[in-house]
């Protein structure tokens, strides 16, 4: 019998050393912060913490009430510099819930330097020394970048793909991310930026939304956002999930909240879990798929309270808690950064990495944003260390294309940072349009990430953006 070339040479009592890999498998162990390290809330009870109520109401809204659960921790400097972006550059107002602020720097006393270096305060409160100081914006950056407002069926209701559509019920969350790519129409207004509001009154809102559906048979698949559902009163939300699942045409219903991460505390109230339940038996019974999605951006956001929420959800029912983050720089546009956090999702919290966006093209956002690049990088850095249902695929949701794959551009001008994306479907504002899949749209990495000569060609077309715009 011959012998395979490529068996072993080490004698079967000896235990080779195996060779390092580029990503070391840590499991990860979930540690809820103490929130009383933090002087605001050093006489704060387990029992509060763990209220919903009690968390809405001291959200951190603003520089005098950070500072007064901070104490001394926090330098006037750092409270300086976020007076100034909010001020001066921020498109989403400030409101964090404490059980955010409690993740930030999570398992050390509240001191500037690391709160400067975390990676979740760089995404949730961002401040003026964060920002791109020659680009802050991209040249082409809009409030609207992915025009899902152009796209309303109805008031409120995208239908931006042949198959499903995005019902917003609500403009609010119960915290805010800096990176929002709703920015034009969730939260309150800031000194940049006055946001948009819905007309119609809710209720008639999701009637006309109800009525597009039945009307529309082709879509069976809805994604109920915002803002976030976890600001929508549990009888409204519950209302209108159960009104999709009277309509036959629908089979995948995706509730989306940032507040699984963000508010565990509301997704573990008894009301909520029971109504969970009792939607998840009706979609079992009539065969659709009812399912959450979340956005966490780094692993120490994986808190046992995010843990138990989850596991909560799924033990009532729901087919899935997934995951849809975005690729932010300075929070986790590494190997390991993703890799930690894919892993904290699957080992504590049963959640199923499935998205990560490149950051949109919206006002402010050029210090997050990744060039294409990149992210290509990062997605083949990340095959064959998780699971292949859990390994997360990296997008870019393009303009007038919507999301695709890291790697399915059709061109990519890397001195300028242009790349180029062509589709195989139309949007309802091309029904009519002959030559809507041959045309080519482009999507724009950092300028500040360019050689030279690329930025040098961008600050020659911003002046005639300008002049044109």
């Amino acid at each position: 019998m011959s012998r395979s070339p490529h068996a072993g040479t080490v004698p079967a009592d000896t235990v080779a050393e195996p060779l390092p890999q580029p990503y070391a498998y840590r499991r990860h162990e979930a540690v809820e912060p103490d929130w009383r390290r933090f002087p605001g809330w050093r006489d704060v009870t387990e029992r509060q913490w763990r209220d919903a109520q009690w968390q809405r109401a001291h959200c951190v809204k603003g520089v005098d009430e950070l500072r007064a659960v901070a104490g001394g921790g926090l330098t006037d400097v750092f409270l300086a510099d976020l007076a100034a972006d909010q001020r001066d550059h921020a498109t989403m107002p400030l409101l964090l819930p404490p059980h955010v602020l409690n993740t930030i720097a999570p398992h050390a006393p509240v001191e500037t330097t690391a709160w400067y270096e975390d990676p979740v305060r760089r995404y949730m409160l961002p401040v003026a020394s964060d920002r791109q100081p020659l680009w802050p914006s991209h040249p082409l950056a809009s409030r609207d970048s992915l025009h899902e407002a152009e796209m309303w069926a109805v008031e409120g209701l995208t239908h931006r793909y042949p198959t499903k559509v995005l019902a917003e019920l609500v403009t609010t969350c119960p915290q805010y991310c800096g990176h929002c790519t709703r920015m034009d129409l969730v939260g309150t207004s800031t000194p940049q930026v006055t946001k948009y509001r819905f007309v119609l009154r809710p209720a008639n809102r999701l009637d006309r939304m109800i009525d597009y559906l039945r009307a529309t048979p082709s879509v069976r698949d809805v994604v109920v956002s915002g803002g976030d559902v976890a600001n929508v009163p549990w009888p409204r939300l519950a209302a209108f999930v159960d009104r999709l699942l009277e309509l036959d045409s629908v089979r995948d219903i995706r509730l989306a909240s940032k507040g699984l991460i963000g508010l565990p505390q509301h997704w573990l109230a008894p009301r909520v879990l029971e109504g969970i339940a009792e939607l998840s038996a009706k979609a079992r019974s009539r065969g659709v798929s009812l399912a959450l999605h979340t956005h966490a951006n780094a692993a120490q956001q994986i808190t046992p309270l995010v843990a138990e929420a989850s596991r909560a959800l799924l033990a009532a029912g729901l087919r899935d808690v997934r995951n849809q983050g975005v690729l932010l720089d300075g929070v986790n546009a590494t190997p390991e950064a993703l890799l930690d956090l894919c892993f904290a999702l699957l080992d504590s919290a049963g959640v199923v990495p499935y998205y990560f966006y490149l950051c949109d093209m919206i006002p402010g956002a050029e210090h997050w944003r990744l060039p294409l690049a990149r992210a290509q990088r990062l997605q083949r850095s990340i095959m064959g260390y998780l699971p292949g249902f859990a390994t997360p695929r990296l997008v870019c949701d393009v303009p007038y294309v919507g999301k695709r794959w890291v790697d399915q551009a059709d061109a990519y001008d890397r001195e300028r940072g242009i790349s180029s994306w062509r589709k195989n479907y139309r949007t309802t504002v091309e029904h009519d349009d002959p030559a809507a899949l041959e045309r080519v749209h482009h999507y724009y990495d950092p300028v500040h990430t360019l050689p030279e000569d690329g930025r040098r060609w961008w600050s020659s077309a911003q002046v005639l953006i300008g002049a044109a715009s």
